[in-house]
């Protein structure tokens, strides 16, 4: 099947949704965005100097509409994402972001089709054997995690509110959400070995994703899983969290946990990361980070950097 008529990342449908449509209004006030934001800043101090940094991902590392975004290519690149912050933090000389909306790890040695029939090159062709620092968040988009849990269990949810509608679907159909995460780690690890080949003397991050849903409680009005399939999305993004983390392990680079850092800042929380189902193009696109998200991001990436 040609590249361009595959099932599209759930990302992809919602921003083509947008270019007819007006954004709705945020889940979380402006104001109280940059609050957040704020708080996570960080003292001011001296970084190391970095030569050149290259920050590999998809849409959680690109983060549409997290001002200002660049559209031209399609990759919906933000220069609020975390690589920006973290490249201006350590006054990097060289800052490369190939990051792109919709990335799959394939995409980090195939052409990535976006959207109008654009076309992104692979993006480990940024790295060279001069790159000082690799970030690469990557995987969401492996075996249609995201587009499972954020466009069909959504969907199911918003038509049967009560019971479990995604869990009977997924299992009628065979497909165990927990497991497709463990094949995605197979890919990551295979991703991070290109990313060493192609850059031996860098040092590798891995970043994992925050949570998108609670551990308990449910807010249908943000997130519109039924009440019973909440507990099925928290799983498969900690599955996918886990996944990463023992690939980081296997190949011996640095993982950021992300997961464990945004407890208490899931979409249904009072201080949220990630948006909800309300696109917001001065702040995020549905169901991704929001700028408080990538200032996290950004700081345990420094943290992790020492």
């Amino acid at each position: 099947m040609p590249a361009r008529t595959r099932l599209l990342p759930a990302f992809v449908t919602v921003l083509l949704f947008l270019t007819g449509c007006t954004a709705e209004s945020a889940d979380v006030p402006s104001e109280a965005a940059d609050q957040q934001a704020g708080e996570s800043a960080g003292a001011p101090g001296r970084e190391p100097e970095i030569g050149q940094y290259v920050a590999l991902g998809d849409s959680f590392t690109a983060a549409p509409f997290v001002p200002t975004t660049d559209v031209a290519d399609g990759c919906f690149r933000s220069d609020g994402n975390y690589p920006s912050l973290v490249a201006e933090r350590l006054d990097v000389n060289d800052f490369v972001d190939v990051s792109c909306s919709g990335a799959s790890t394939r995409n980090l040695t195939r052409p990535q089709p976006t959207v109008q029939d654009a076309t992104v090159p692979p993006q480990l062709d940024a790295l060279t054997g001069d790159t000082d620092l690799v970030t690469l968040g990557i995987g969401g988009n492996d075996f249609n995690l995201f587009t499972t849990l954020l466009q069909t269990c959504t969907r199911l949810g918003q038509d049967q509110p009560n019971g479990s509608p995604c869990s009977d679907y997924l299992a009628a159909r065979g497909i165990d959400l927990m497991a497709e995460a463990g094949r995605i780690r197979g890919r990551v690890v295979d991703a991070v070995d290109q990313v060493r080949d192609r850059a031996p003397d860098a040092r590798v991050l891995l970043v994992g994703y925050p949570r998108i849903g609670p551990s308990d409680g449910t807010c249908p009005r943000l997130l519109p899983f039924a009440s019973g399939d909440y507990r099925q999305a928290d799983l498969a993004a900690r599955s996918l969290n886990d996944a990463l983390r023992a690939a980081a392990r296997s190949t011996d680079v640095e993982f950021v946990d992300m997961y464990a850092a945004s407890d208490g800042h899931d979409v249904c929380s009072d201080r949220p990361w990630v948006n909800g189902q309300f696109t917001d193009r001065a702040a995020a696109l549905a169901f991704h980070p929001l700028p408080a998200g990538m200032a996290a991001v950004a700081n345990r990436v420094l943290d992790t950097l020492g």
